[in-house]
């Protein structure tokens, strides 16, 4: 297969973002909230196969005709943050005027940050939140916390994108990423086997995703705090 090809085989796997976006989409409109992380956890790993591949392969000058880039963030969009928002609304895990707040508070701001051309930092982390609400609400469907608890942690996470808090990317951040990675990849097994027993309470998994959720948004910040010597 000639390299050209290859890129263009990127730029169609990427687009198969938002097929299962709409297979996310759809098991949510059903309450199929399961198979609805099931559908993310899969886009998740896509969106993490595809930005190596497209480095590989050099999609921007073999294939340039489409932008990766955008065709990226509108899937992004999407499985990250749009039909997880829906997700959080729509489950009753916030009811009320608390359900409206964060959904359109997660919405909004998302769609200011992923336009904010500041958004990566000099390592290839993130300054800011990344908006990864469907690891979050994730976590919080397998965890089922006090609604309060939920609000605050809304609050905190759409606040954090709007700041230079430091948040990793475990394939592109080299600090750490001997362990950030196999975490990462940990945390997709624990996601996909929580989602699998319908976020069965007793089910190991859901230790092993508060675990790994905690190195992945806290290492970042750690790093901060503990700067590189030169």
């Amino acid at each position: 297969m000639q390299l050209r090809h290859k890129a263009l085989s990127v730029h169609l796997l990427t687009a198969t973002g938002a097929v299962l976006a709409m297979l996310a989409m759809l098991a949510a409109a059903e309450g199929r909230w399961s198979l609805m992380f099931l559908w993310l956890v899969v886009a998740l790993v896509v969106d993490g196969v595809d930005g190596p591949l497209a480095r590989r392969y050099h999609v921007k000058s073999n294939w340039p005709t489409y932008d990766g880039v955008l065709m990226d963030l509108i899937i992004d969009y999407l499985t990250y943050v749009f039909i997880p928002a829906f997700a959080l609304f729509q489950s009753g895990l916030l009811s009320g005027w608390t359900g409206w707040f964060a959904v359109l508070v997660i919405v909004y701001g998302s769609v200011i940050y992923f336009a904010d051309t500041r958004m990566k930092t000099t390592d290839n982390s993130f300054a800011g939140f990344p908006g990864c609400w469907n690891m979050v609400v994730l976590v919080l469907f397998a965890t089922r916390p006090h609604w309060t608890v939920i609000l605050v942690i809304v609050v905190a996470l759409t606040v954090a994108m709007f700041t230079n808090i430091k948040f990793i990317h475990p394939v592109r951040t080299e600090r750490w990423r001997a362990v950030s990675l196999p975490v990462a990849i940990l945390w997709v097994v624990f996601a996909g086997r929580a989602a699998w027993v319908d976020f069965h309470p007793s089910s190991w998994a859901i230790w092993g995703l508060v675990l790994t959720s905690l190195w992945l948004m806290l290492a970042g910040a750690v790093q901060q705090l503990l700067p590189q010597r030169a």
